[in-house]
């Protein structure tokens, strides 16, 4: 049930986050096999689907299979499929999509590693579209804001509220500069703040230094008194970065 839920979370894991998340006892060779029978089981049952992909190529073996939650596995947790809609067979996507999705996978991991290691609390992970929000525009018009992830995480006496936008280096610019100013939309709405009297930081998680620079360059671009919302960092870091415990360019507490 644990790892159906976290399929649910996050939409798909491969073997190797599943293992990290699960099945932390014994040597290396030890969890990565009981991980590998687990798998094989749940899979004859029904309740996950393997995708025909896998990472890292014929060499990976089962260690790269990648793995959803099947139609029967919604029906045990009695869930509806993403976004709300109908339960399907298989939450399967194209590759790149795939590829971006396994990198809120691994965030999520990151983040539950370092609970475990009472690096910090963590509070609350929400993929999409859980994470999503909406509000009504300055025309009237219904927005929608899809960051990747909400995140939630407690360090001593401070709580950390963040909206994740995992970048992948396969949007231009100016659309990241859309994202950037309907966020500021959002905040200027004061929506997201009625609930937790909070407003959460925009951090966008990239994978170099290079496209680091980049954004930071347009957040730079924006109003001085909005700049505050946002960071950026690797995404490498990235739970630590959500935590406090590592520096990024602009702060990331809310």
């Amino acid at each position: 049930m644990s790892l159906l839920g976290a399929l649910h979370r996050v939409r798909i894991l491969n073997l190797r986050q599943i293992q990290r998340l699960l099945v932390v006892d014994g040597s290396p060779a030890a969890r990565t096999r009981r991980t590998q029978l687990w798998m094989a089981r749940l899979t004859k049952l029904g309740v996950v689907v393997r995708f025909s992909r896998t990472i890292g190529g014929i060499r990976a073996g089962s260690s790269g299979y990648i793995y959803g939650l099947s139609g029967l596995g919604q029906s045990v947790l009695d869930v509806r499929g993403p976004a709300g809609g109908r339960r399907r067979r298989v939450w399967e996507t194209k590759p790149h999509f795939q590829d971006h999705m396994l990198a809120v996978a691994e965030l999520y991991v990151q983040t539950v590693e370092q609970h475990r290691e009472g690096g910090a609390d963590l509070l609350a992970f929400d993929a999409e579209p859980s994470a999503w929000r909406h509000f009504t525009g300055s025309g009237g018009e219904l927005v929608l804001v899809k960051p990747d992830a909400y995140v939630r995480i407690g360090t001593d006496t401070v709580e950390r509220h963040a909206f994740v936008e995992v970048d992948m280096t396969t949007e231009g610019l100016p659309t990241i500069q859309k994202k950037n100013a309907r966020y500021v939309d959002y905040w200027n709405s004061g929506v997201e703040q009625q609930r937790l009297s909070v407003f959460p930081k925009v951090v966008w998680l990239v994978q170099n230094e290079r496209r680091q620079e980049h954004i930071m360059g347009l957040v730079k671009k924006l109003a001085t008194e909005v700049q505050a919302l946002f960071a950026v960092g690797l995404l490498t870091v990235g739970a630590k970065l959500l935590s406090g415990k590592t520096p990024e360019k602009g702060e990331c507490t809310a």
